[in-house]
């Protein structure tokens, strides 16, 4: 049968959070919910994630576990997992409590009255000065320069009615950003304020890299008027060379280094903004490349508690749900 909701939840290293996460979400989800299951999809774990996610299938039919074959990143295999979701609804969470079990209820609420999507919105960030300053800079390029509007402090954690999901699903995206995606959707939208709390177990998987690898995914993504600007920049550019040659000719006649300096440090902060903008270029290229290959988001290795007719996604399937 299918169920009314669905909760997808994303694991890399969670083995100090995956069977509490399991507990925390079945309690709030059988209090709000006709019926449920719970789908966990492992990106390759090297702790004792897998382990447990078999014990967990074990102990409760309605817990169902992908296991990716690589780690696909954490863009492709979260998105992966709402597309196999089958429930009315879907409810996309992260394993570490990060995102409170809690607010299952207010989202279904918000689904009961019409919403197609609904996003909790932090009111809290907890996180290094150095994280935060970087996930600010990001999506202060995404508000700037992005096709659509981005939601401040909304993660991608919420609920999503079913043809939303299988909507999104057909757009064959290669590296998806699922939370500017929904916004681009057009479906409707409410958003619920949640505080963030403290990770339970464990460490972060989301560092500098990591975090900047996802802002320049979501930049070439949804970002494609800034690849116009390159042409403005150039004139910038033109008039920035000419003055600083000059500059260089004054500096020479009178034997004033600064100012030689000053036009050398002009000219490399113009070289720097142009590789950013071939580098976005070149990520724009790669994404249409992954799009004529139709590349899957994931391959899995294995897949438990499945009924038999989604026991094994088809081969040309494997971005959708089969």
């Amino acid at each position: 049968m299918t169920p009314e909701l669905s909760i997808v939840i994303p694991c890399f290293n969670e083995e100090e959070n995956v069977r509490a996460i399991c507990a925390a979400v079945t309690a709030e989800a059988a209090q709000h919910a006709r019926s449920h299951e719970i789908l966990l999809i492992d990106n390759c774990s090297t702790d004792g994630t897998r382990a447990l996610m078999r014990a967990l299938c074990a102990e409760d039919p309605r817990i169902r576990a992908i296991f990716n074959n690589r780690n696909y990143g954490q863009m492709r295999s979260p998105t992966y997992g709402i597309y196999q979701a089958e429930g009315a609804a879907v409810i996309g969470m992260c394993a570490d409590f990060q995102d409170p079990p809690a607010m299952i209820g207010a989202f279904v609420a918000q689904w009961r009255a019409g919403a197609q999507v609904v996003l909790a919105q932090r009111r809290s960030e907890r996180t290094s000065p150095l994280l935060g300053a970087v996930r600010r800079l990001g999506y202060a390029l995404l508000r700037r320069f992005g096709d659509i509007p981005v939601i401040p402090g909304a993660t991608g954690f919420g609920l999503f009615d079913r043809v939303v999901v299988d909507t999104l699903a057909a757009w064959n995206e290669p590296e998806p950003f699922f939370r500017g995606m929904l916004v681009e959707s057009g479906f409707r939208l409410a958003v619920v304020p949640v505080d963030r709390p403290e990770r339970a177990a464990g460490t972060s998987k989301n560092g500098i890299g990591a975090l900047a690898s996802f802002a320049l995914s979501a930049l070439a993504g949804s970002a494609k008027s800034l690849l116009r600007l390159p042409i403005l920049l150039a004139c910038v550019a033109a008039g920035i060379a000419g003055l600083t040659a000059l500059g260089v000719i004054v500096a020479g006649l009178l034997d004033g280094p600064i100012l030689a300096l000053i036009g050398f440090a002009l000219a490399f902060g113009m070289f720097a903004v142009l590789l950013l903008f071939l580098g976005l270029i070149g990520e724009q290229v790669r994404m249409l490349a992954e799009r004529s290959r139709n590349v899957p988001l994931v391959i899995e290795e294995e897949r438990i508690n499945f009924p038999a007719d989604r026991a094994r996604p088809a081969a040309r399937t494997l971005i959708r749900r089969p």
